[in-house]
């Protein structure tokens, strides 16, 4: 690998070779998070950008466009990776749309990103970006197939088979969250009703207790009975839940990230206990149930990865 970043290097101001590096980028709601990631998943420099309000195409576009002259000023980095709330286009390129953010129906956001920076760029699914970084260098490191869930807001996914990223035939496969869990549950916003997220994201933490889960979480380490109680239940809906993936995709790790993963230690034993009762033997061999390592930074770091495989380097 060191040979060949020489090799494919470029030569800076005083005749020394740069070792290339590609940025990848996590769109949210909020924030911007953008990083300089060589070939092997170093972060060489990161920034963080308050996503605009109103978050239109246009201004989060331009807010990109800055953001990115700020992180590599003297314009060395050779590709963009882009994880966004939605899904994009079999391609890559289109933001088909983007959960929370106005106006985002269809946008060229590959193209315009090309056309002002001048460097190749993929756009990709947020989770499916989350995923691919927690296979490269997170929790998912050691296996060829495996799926990822985060637990946020929402329920994101993503899906690894044989090491590569599954995104279907159009491009919006890994919506592991929408699956349905009670066919008489809440409505959810994809038209579905009784997702599994209606029951395991924050939102539907909130709905279920009146907390939120770091307070749960808090609640559960000093030993309180009702919140030790309601981590027992659910992880039991997670593992039903992740009985029909496990029986349709056998993976040998399912990943869990996102923000209720901080309290992994209290869910994740009912949630195994869970799949073994309802998976048959034969398709859980060795699968192992696992939180996400990355944290915030497994976004960038998977929209990174996308950005070297575009460029394929």
């Amino acid at each position: 690998m060191c040979n060949v970043r020489r090799t494919l290097g470029s030569v800076g101001r005083k005749g020394i070779v740069v070792t290339p590096e590609v940025i990848g980028i996590d769109l949210g709601g909020t924030a911007i998070k953008l990083g300089r990631f060589t070939a092997d998943g170093t972060c060489r420099k990161s920034l963080t950008v308050a996503t605009p309000q109103p978050a239109t195409p246009e201004a989060v576009i331009a807010a990109m466009v800055d953001a990115i002259a700020l992180l590599d000023p003297e314009n060395q980095t050779i590709a963009i990776g882009v994880g966004t709330p939605g899904p994009p286009d079999a391609a890559g390129r289109i933001a088909k749309l983007a959960i929370n953010l106005p106006g985002w129906c269809d946008v060229p956001l590959a193209d315009a990103l090309e056309a002002k920076t001048g460097k190749p760029t993929v756009v990709a699914n947020d989770a499916n970006c989350a995923g691919l970084g927690e296979a490269w260098l997170g929790a998912g490191r050691y296996f060829q197939n495996l799926i990822l869930l985060t637990l946020g807001t929402g329920v994101g996914g993503a899906i690894i088979l044989n090491g590569k990223l599954f995104v279907g035939h159009y491009g919006a496969a890994g919506e592991l969250g929408l699956i349905t869990f009670n066919p008489d549950g809440p409505a959810c916003n994809s038209g579905n009703q009784g997702s599994l997220e209606q029951y395991v994201s924050i939102t539907a933490i909130r709905r279920r207790t009146g907390k939120d889960p770091a307070e749960l979480g808090s609640l559960a380490k000093a030993g309180d009975p009702q919140a030790l109680a309601f981590w027992q239940e659910y992880g039991r809906d997670l593992g039903i839940g992740l009985t029909s993936l496990i029986y349709v995709l056998t993976p040998e790790a399912i990943v869990i990230g996102g923000g209720v993963s901080a309290s992994a230690e209290f869910f994740l034993p009912a949630a195994k206990r869970e799949i073994e009762k309802r998976v048959l033997r034969t398709s859980r061999v060795g699968i192992q149930l696992l939180a996400a390592e990355l944290g915030n930074s497994a976004g960038m770091l998977g929209a990174a990865k996308l950005a070297w495989q575009k460029v394929n380097l």
